[in-house]
């Protein structure tokens, strides 16, 4: 007779095969409750960081300095709401509803991205959050389009390629701002010395610190540490300031040769951590701008839920 516990065993033995082998885990397939709950967690909180997202660049929309860059910025806070929904769909594939997930970031359970605690104060962060951003988002997504959870490796295909225009957009912009006028070259100085550090805390904290690190490498939902995405995001960095002729923020940066890397300051954890739980400058208004935004849009929800049960019943009724 096999007990519980060692049929357990087996199908966890035989769900590792499975991911060893490169095949993918679909939703039906068998999977430990331990890797269900970690892709949840980074699904959803990877979901909360594009609808988030889209409110520091939402609020440049109409102060744009042109008509064409106004159609270009609301042309990516479009996508960056499609990436969410193509990511909470996602996720709801593995059991959990879009309105727990929902529920979960307005009381601070889940967490999002934390450089979208920062504020956007002048035309330059567009440029800035697009390149740097958009950019270290890409050096982890890429990866993640060999993740092992197949909904998450697929929705990943599409949101990299949106991405990548995004990245170029927002340095399109950098180059506009640093081959301008005296004025306009230190407005992307400024906006690329506020960005430049949170945007290497986007990574997570360092793979010794990481709680959850050792498991999804096992599992192959992340296919590479946090350290070394960071490193692989700064090295490439720095050919890009120096095209734009502006000041790197790290001033400790120094080739390595041994390595073949760039050795770089240590970041500011302490500020890391005071931004992930809730402490930064515009978490409490990003979070009171959702949940007013989701209340404002409850009718339209009733409406469909009213309109998806009507076309269900009517669909009984022709059936019977």
């Amino acid at each position: 007779m096999i007990t519980n516990t060692a049929q357990e065993t087996e199908l966890e033995l035989l769900f590792q095969a499975k991911i060893d082998t490169e095949q993918k885990i679909e939703p039906k397939d068998w999977m430990p409750d331990a890797y269900r709950q970690n892709l949840i967690r980074q699904m959803s909180q990877h979901a909360h960081s594009e609808v988030i997202g889209m409110q520091p660049e939402g609020n440049w929309i109409t102060r744009a300095p042109s008509l064409r860059r106004k159609a270009v910025l609301l042309s990516k806070v479009q996508d960056e709401a499609g990436h969410g929904l193509y990511l909470y769909s996602a996720t709801e594939t593995l059991g959990i509803s879009r309105a727990e997930m929902i529920t979960a970031l307005q009381t601070g359970t889940a967490k999002y991205a934390s450089i979208f605690n920062y504020p956007t104060q002048t035309w330059g962060d567009m440029g800035a959050i697009g390149w740097l951003v958009d950019g270290a988002a890409i050096c982890n997504q890429v990866s993640l389009q060999r993740t092992s959870y197949g909904p998450y490796a697929r929705s990943m295909i599409r949101i990299c390629k949106e991405e990548s225009f995004h990245q170029r957009q927002g340095y399109q912009i950098m180059i506009e701002l640093a081959h301008g006028t005296p004025a306009q070259k230190e407005m992307a100085q400024d906006s690329l010395n506020r960005f430049y550090w949170p945007s290497l805390m986007m990574f997570g904290p360092h793979d010794s610190e990481s709680a959850h690190l050792a498991r999804s490498m096992k599992w192959k939902i992340k296919r590479e540490t946090n350290d070394d995405l960071r490193q692989k995001f700064i090295n490439q960095t720095v050919s890009q300031i120096n095209y734009l002729g502006l000041d790197h923020p790290d001033k400790a940066l120094q080739w390595n040769e041994e390595r073949g890397h760039y050795d770089s300051s240590e970041l500011n954890w302490d500020e890391f951590y005071s931004v992930i739980n809730g402490n930064g400058h515009c978490n409490r208004q990003r979070i009171q701008h959702h949940v007013k935004a989701h209340e404002e849009g409850a009718w339209v929800r009733e409406a469909t839920a009213a309109y998806n049960l009507k076309k269900q019943l009517k669909l009984a009724r022709d059936a019977a």
